[in-house]
């Protein structure tokens, strides 16, 4: 592939691009040698100090119950009162794309020259790297967060570090039902000159 047909390419490539919502999501996920192009994209995020400021940690098919068992529980720090559905369909979340992951970032350690922007700034280029390389293979993907990735049950589950962060949840699988590509801003609308 010549120089401009690989940049076109690329940029019809972040074109298409959408963030793809778990329940949109179906098996197949990702293959063994996929899901290592995944990681492998990841690691060619931009990292200030080598010091890799992020992990990933997947979400093993025998691992879902225990993840949404967590859901749960978490459901039941924020609200004590849930109801049975309510704690069911926190833990349905666990099952929901056949491809699951947890971006971790790392905001202290033995280098406190690198401020906890840059950080989670190269965490952010990892997640975009894969969800490219997501896209790139034919999947859906998408970034999801909610009110459990800080609870005191996840940080259990993951065993985060006072040091560490839960940032996201990555989902990958094939899409079932393709949304509507959203407009994307101009550059106008958010790029000044000083």
């Amino acid at each position: 592939m010549d120089q401009i047909r690989a940049i076109d390419w690329t940029l019809e490539l972040l074109r298409q691009r959408q963030q793809t919502s778990p329940k949109r999501l179906m098996a197949p996920g990702p293959s063994s040698q996929q899901i290592r192009m995944l990681f492998d994209a990841a690691a060619q995020a931009p990292d200030h100090g080598l010091i890799l400021p992020w992990r990933f940690v997947q979400i093993s098919d025998a691992a879902r119950p225990r993840l949404g068992e967590a859901f749960a529980v978490a459901l039941l720090e924020r609200d004590p009162a849930a109801s049975t559905q309510q704690l069911q369909d926190a833990r349905d979340k666990a099952q929901r794309a056949p491809f699951l992951v947890l971006a971790i970032a790392r905001t202290q350690d033995e280098h406190p020259e690198i401020p906890v922007a840059e950080r989670l700034v190269s965490l952010g280029c990892a997640l975009q790297n894969m969800l490219l390389a997501v896209h790139a293979q034919g999947f859906g993907a998408g970034l999801v967060s909610g009110q459990a990735i800080d609870s005191q049950a996840l940080r259990g589950l993951f065993s985060l570090g006072a040091n560490e962060q839960a940032v996201c949840f990555v989902v990958v699988g094939t899409v079932k039902s393709a949304k509507a590509a959203r407009v994307r801003p101009a550059p106008e609308s958010f790029v000044t000159i000083l």
